[in-house]
């Protein structure tokens, strides 16, 4: 059985519910050693820019934020959807420290070898 999870997340602002469990649920699994994969697509995308999710905070939970800056720092990794972000006219630049783009050939090559995922 592989060590691998991959959470999906196409959410952001459309719906922060989702956006702060798929968090809770990164955290949850680098912080039990799993190799922890948060793959952004589709309006997911824009938590991996800068400033983003700094008003984000669904009650009862931690801030979404924090969330995010947690999960990396734990040495969980954020995935970003190289067409998602181009469509909606994102910069680079303005990436979180931590994101990196991937096309969809990462994601099957992660779930080709194992990883289990869940979306949101």
């Amino acid at each position: 059985m592989s060590n691998k999870l991959c959470v999906s997340l196409t959410y952001s602002k459309d719906n922060t519910d989702k956006a702060t469990v798929a968090f809770v649920i990164a955290n949850a699994s680098v912080a039990s050693e799993q190799e922890t994969t948060v793959f952004l697509s589709i309006e997911g995308v824009r938590l991996a820019t800068k400033g983003y999710a700094d008003d984000i905070h669904e009650e009862g939970f931690a801030a979404l934020g924090g969330l995010i800056e947690s999960f990396i720092k734990a040495g969980g990794i954020v995935w970003v959807c190289s067409p998602c972000f181009k469509k909606r006219g994102l910069n680079e630049a303005d990436l979180i420290a931590g994101a990196n783009i991937v096309g969809g050939a990462s994601l099957v090559e992660l779930l080709s070898q194992g990883a289990a995922c869940v979306s949101y």
